[in-house]
């Protein structure tokens, strides 16, 4: 990552005003400020991430573990890659999680912002497989202190996946346009981009009238400021998982009627071994 590698993407077409973005938003709208607070509220509401899986639907959490751990495994090699060319773009984190929505919830549209290596892209093309149904739209924008930094955006996703992935690489402003045509309708959301108060508000906004009734949003690194805590506070359920440290959020109706589910089947099932879902910590 050099000067010069910045300075070779600014002048490529597109680039720029992305980029220029970027360091303004991070700079304007005083990323962090919120830290502290929005730490100290989804700390008070984290719970184990495995024990709610299994919880939810324990045999296929187990397989969701399952396909993390061979999703890894598959992209050793090209990890090693990206080591040896000195590049680093971040490691998988909630991926399980992902893929157990994804297979649990069963959507025709998943929209992914933030793909980096191709960590939670690739563990929901898995789920879709899985499935046997559904499709990923995805929206990035390349890491400009690389270069040639297209070239990195999904690095581990397996070729065998990408059949039903569509990758734009514009940047989120850009590429929602495209995504998010009059009737679209967006089932699962895993938002890991702008991490600001300002990108994420301006996403939820443009992304609210395209959720379908049943939708589920995910939300990584909600510690950050307090936008998840708002917006999760206006919806009927959320969750917040701690993981590596950091916090993801999860919140929608979709998530709702998945423990609803989980609920009637442990009533009528009758498992006396089965622990209750507990309620909404809100």
């Amino acid at each position: 990552m050099t000067i010069s590698a910045v300075v070779r993407n600014a002048v490529r077409p597109g680039y720029l005003p992305v980029m220029a973005r970027k360091v303004w938003s991070r700079v304007g709208s005083g990323h962090g400020r919120e830290r502290e607070a929005a730490h100290a509220w989804a700390a008070a509401r984290a719970e184990d991430i495995g024990a709610w899986g299994c919880r939810v639907d324990g045999a296929l959490w187990r397989e969701s573990a399952d396909a993390a751990r061979s999703l890894a495994e598959s992209a050793r090699p090209r990890v090693e890659e990206l080591v040896a060319a000195g590049v680093d773009l971040g490691g998988p984190g909630g991926v399980e999680l992902l893929y157990f929505l994804t297979r649990i919830l069963r959507p025709d549209t998943v929209l992914e912002t933030g793909v980096a290596a191709g960590w939670s892209t690739s563990a929901v093309l898995a789920a879709v497989r899985a499935n046997g149904t559904g499709h990923l739209h995805s929206s990035d924008f390349p890491f400009f202190r690389l270069p040639e930094p297209e070239r990195y955006v999904g690095w581990v996703v397996p070729d065998a996946l990408k059949g039903p992935w569509t990758l734009r690489v514009r940047g989120d402003r850009r590429n929602l346009e495209e995504i998010l045509l009059p009737g679209t309708r967006v089932d699962l959301v895993h938002y890991d981009s702008d991490k600001t108060r300002r990108g994420r508000e301006s996403f939820l906004l443009r992304v609210s009238p395209h959720l379908s009734g049943n939708h589920v949003v995910v939300m990584d690194d909600i510690q950050d400021n307090l936008v998840f805590q708002e917006y999760a506070e206006t919806q009927d359920l959320y969750r917040v998982f701690p993981y590596g440290g950091k916090f993801i959020g999860v919140t929608g109706p979709g998530l709702a009627a998945v423990e609803r589910a989980a609920r009637d089947d442990d009533v009528t099932l009758g498992d006396p071994g089965a622990a209750p879902l507990p309620a909404d910590p809100g």
